[in-house]
């Protein structure tokens, strides 16, 4: 089973090479993570939810499998799962990989991975391309890459590309990043932090004008236009040097301009700005250290229960079903599963993980000994018997005596 399977991808590959694609692998290149310099990132509300995002997805295992009788198995023994799982390309780390995949996908739109066989036509490692290394023909559904860093050039079909994508409205073939639909609140965001900086680098800076004082009537000391700039300018260096009380010179007076932050509720625009980009990338405030005022246990486990089901579920489908698509044949997809093990998300949450493997004890899922090796202990016997809640009982039982009942019964 598994040697078909590599035989198709080794197929595949060979003939994308006859085709006149290049394949450039050499010892030591790897996947250059997110490094790009953005403006964006630099707004700690985006850089928590990327972090967030990107990393939840990374903690978790990729299980490759294959069907063997009802069930599906993981392949432990096969080339996937040691790229999918441990290094899918020199000198990085599966971590690394699925973190700089799912940042690409936030702040790109587009995530394309080239898998690259050896000469034996065995996959050796699974590119992540570089930022803006790729150009996309939707028209003609092909690829061309040229990633310097990764010595990785060619044009590749559709079906040789996996492509995991953001969502995008109006152009299902090509993604498009969160912060393309956020630009403004990003953009508001970082003005509002320069605008921080700006009022706490030297405890505030004054503003206002400096004019004449005709309250007296008459025109004699008055400054003249020149004079009264210089004064002006000599305030502007005090202020800005740290000074807190000036003297104004002559009959000149000086009239403050600046607002307050109480005025302009600028604390809480930027509390609001926070809200935004938390609902641009679907994360609860709380996730980012916002203003959680009034949450309690049961509105923290719900924001977990949010993030789980509608934020980080769909994006891990997205990414499950382009790989299975993209690396198991259209005859053979109903033989093989790629999925993240999401029990790894309760992995440091040990109330929640106990409650899970009660429940899943009771209703006959899973026994003992499954646990205890997913736990990494050894077997105990009679681990393997499948235990069942004794409370329940069968719909046709309904109005007879319990077992223990009758026993009773017949003892009298």
């Amino acid at each position: 089973m598994a040697s078909a399977f590599y035989s198709f991808l080794s197929g595949l590959f060979r003939r994308s090479r006859a085709a006149g694609k290049m394949y450039l692998p050499r010892e030591g290149a790897f996947t250059l993570p997110y490094t790009g310099e953005s403006s964006a990132l630099r707004v700690g509300a985006v850089y928590r939810c990327v972090r967030l995002l990107s990393e939840s997805v990374a903690s978790l295992p990729v299980q490759f499998m294959h069907r063997r009788g009802e069930v599906f198995v993981p392949d432990m023994a096969g080339r996937l799962h040691y790229l999918l799982n441990v290094q899918p390309d020199a000198a990085c780390s599966a971590f690394d990989f699925w973190r700089g995949v799912v940042q690409h996908v936030l702040l790109d739109g587009n995530a394309y991975i080239v898998p690259v066989c050896d000469g034996s036509g065995e996959i050796s490692r699974l590119v992540l391309c570089s930022r803006r290394s790729v150009h996309h023909d939707t028209v003609l559904d092909t690829y061309t890459v040229d990633d310097t860093w990764n010595l990785l050039r060619g044009v590749f079909d559709e079906q040789e590309v996996i492509h995991i994508k953001g969502p995008a409205f109006n152009d299902p073939k090509h993604g498009c990043g969160v912060l393309e639909y956020a630009r403004l609140t990003a953009a508001t965001a970082a003005a509002g932090d320069r605008e921080t900086h700006k009022r706490f680098a030297k405890g505030g800076n004054v503003r206002g004008i400096l004019s004449n004082d005709r309250s007296s009537g008459g025109s004699f000391g008055m400054y003249k236009t020149a004079e009264l700039d210089k004064a002006a300018a000599s305030m502007d260096e005090r202020l800005s040097a740290g000074e807190n009380i000036l003297g104004v010179p002559g009959d000149s007076r000086f009239q403050q301009l600046t607002m307050s932050s109480s005025d302009m509720q600028f604390l809480e625009s930027r509390k609001f700005t926070v809200v935004e980009i938390c609902r641009f990338f679907g994360v609860h405030p709380s996730f980012v250290y916002g203003d959680t005022a009034g949450s309690n246990y049961k509105s923290v486990e719900q924001a977990n229960v949010a993030f789980l089901s509608h934020t980080l579920n769909p994006l891990l489908r997205s990414i499950e079903s382009e790989l299975l698509r993209k690396l198991v044949p259209a005859g053979r997809a109903h033989r093989h599963r790629v999925q993240f093990d999401r029990r790894g998300l309760y992995a440091c949450d040990l109330d929640s993980r106990v409650r899970y493997q009660t429940q899943t004890l009771a209703a006959g899922i899973y026994t003992i000994n499954d646990w205890r090796r997913e736990e990494n202990k050894e077997p105990v016997a009679g681990g393997d018997t499948v235990l069942v809640s004794a409370n329940l009982r069968g719909i046709a039982e309904l109005g007879t005596p319990a077992p223990s009942e009758q026993n009773q019964a017949s003892d009298i």
